[in-house]
């Protein structure tokens, strides 16, 4: 299940890698660029909640395999695109089908016992990590050298060997017993325990079966409407700080604006294949360069820096309080992005930055995966990813638009 965080990394950070290229292929305005970012946020926003509602009521399992088929399908389908309206189209079903790989993260919630949550959980930074890394280090080589449109098909192969894994990843325990399927539950269990070379411990399998699941009203409950408020805002602060990183970064790099200065009257314009110099849209046109890569990389590494530290927080401190620490020292690092400074310097502030972002992200997941019953955990994941995406949306406007 942490391989999901893989290809979910790859098709998020794809836009990223592949806006310079798109942006001369197509002659794209500033908004243009924005807008692909935004309407793959506004795809996952949408599905998000019909995910969470469909994984409450029908499973979990079923759910994660319809969204990998889903998401496949589209992110081949757009390295076909004609156009940038097909682009963006393509992209924004490929958002669709990466908002149900959550799943995979309610999953592992609801196999691991909760005191082995807050150093498991965090480890599966891990994976985005790889997937993330990965798409940028094939990004160096495939585009200089057969296009971005192959970096996409190379991108889909993670997603679609998973999909071929699917026969070895169980259904929710946890969730069969909720909805009364005990014998489900069961076997899955002595399965694992066989796997294991353990023993079932004595007893039955007991929960209370409950008919009203995955009701969009419960989260508004008295009981839930201060902690799902508070929950929605988080994420979607969290999730604008850490998109707004990640393109901003990109966008510094594509601009190669260090200390405030632009260098796009120096920039080269590139022509691309089929385009004379005399058709080409006037707007920044700047591919990147191989340290450009490299400082991507650099800057990418940084969700791992903190991991260590952001596992002893959430254990030792708890949630709530790591939370407000890393949120805190993430605002700061922001402002420090302002400073006059080098190239490696610049560096370093994206570093922290992508450190603590990621160390906030990690800890919310953990805190609203906790604090909601197995009977709305997916539809309040759901939810608060689809909040996440609000923040998302935002996030290329004020990176790629706003100078």
């Amino acid at each position: 299940m942490g391989s999901t965080g893989v290809v979910e990394a790859m098709e998020i950070m794809l836009i990223a890698v592949v806006s310079p290229v798109i942006r001369c292929e197509w002659q794209l305005e500033n908004w243009q660029v924005a807008l692909v970012t935004t309407m793959v946020f506004f795809g996952y926003m949408v599905a998000s909640i019909l995910f969470g509602l469909l994984a409450d009521r029908y499973g979990r399992r079923k759910i994660l395999l319809i969204s990998f088929l889903w998401g496949a399908y589209f992110s081949l389908l757009t390295s076909f695109s004609p156009s940038y309206i097909w682009f963006v189209f393509l992209r924004t079903m490929v958002g669709c089908g990466v908002s149900g790989h959550s799943q995979g993260l309610i999953i592992k919630t609801e196999f691991l016992p909760t005191k082995y949550r807050g150093y498991m959980l965090p480890l599966s930074q891990v994976f985005w990590l790889a997937g993330s890394l990965l798409i940028i280090g094939l990004a160096s080589v495939v585009i200089p050298t057969i296009g971005w449109r192959w970096l996409i098909r190379i991108a889909s192969i993670p997603g679609i060997i998973l999909i071929l894994a699917f026969k070895f990843i169980p259904e929710s325990a946890r969730f069969n017993v909720s909805t009364g399927n005990t014998e489900v539950a069961l076997a899955t269990l002595e399965g694992i325990a066989k796997m294991n070379r353990s023993a079932m411990p004595e007893g039955r399998l007991v929960e209370p079966i409950l008919d009203k699941r995955g009701r969009f009203a419960d989260l508004l409950d008295a009981k839930y409407l201060r902690t799902t408020l508070q929950i929605w805002v988080i994420w979607l602060g969290i999730s604008f700080a850490y998109y707004g990183v990640i393109l901003a970064s990109a966008e510094l790099l594509e601009r190669d604006l260090v200390c405030g200065s632009k260098a796009e009257s120096q920039s080269p314009v590139v022509v691309t294949e089929g385009d004379s110099a005399e058709s080409h849209s006037p707007c920044h046109c700047h591919l990147f360069a191989p340290s450009d890569y490299r400082t991507m990389i650099i800057s990418t590494l940084g969700e791992i820096a903190l991991n260590p530290l952001n596992i002893l927080g959430i254990n030792f401190l708890g949630r709530r309080l790591s939370l407000s620490i890393t949120m805190g020292c993430t605002a700061l690092f922001f402002l420090l992005l302002n400073i006059c400074t080098s190239s490696a310097g610049l560096i370093g502030f994206l570093f922290m930055l992508r450190a603590l972002v990621a160390a906030n992200f990690n800890t919310i997941y953990i805190y609203t995966a906790e604090v909601y019953p197995t009977t709305m955990r997916a539809l309040g994941m759901g939810t608060s990813g689809s909040l996440c995406r609000i923040g998302a949306m935002v996030a290329p406007f004020i990176s790629q638009q706003i100078k």
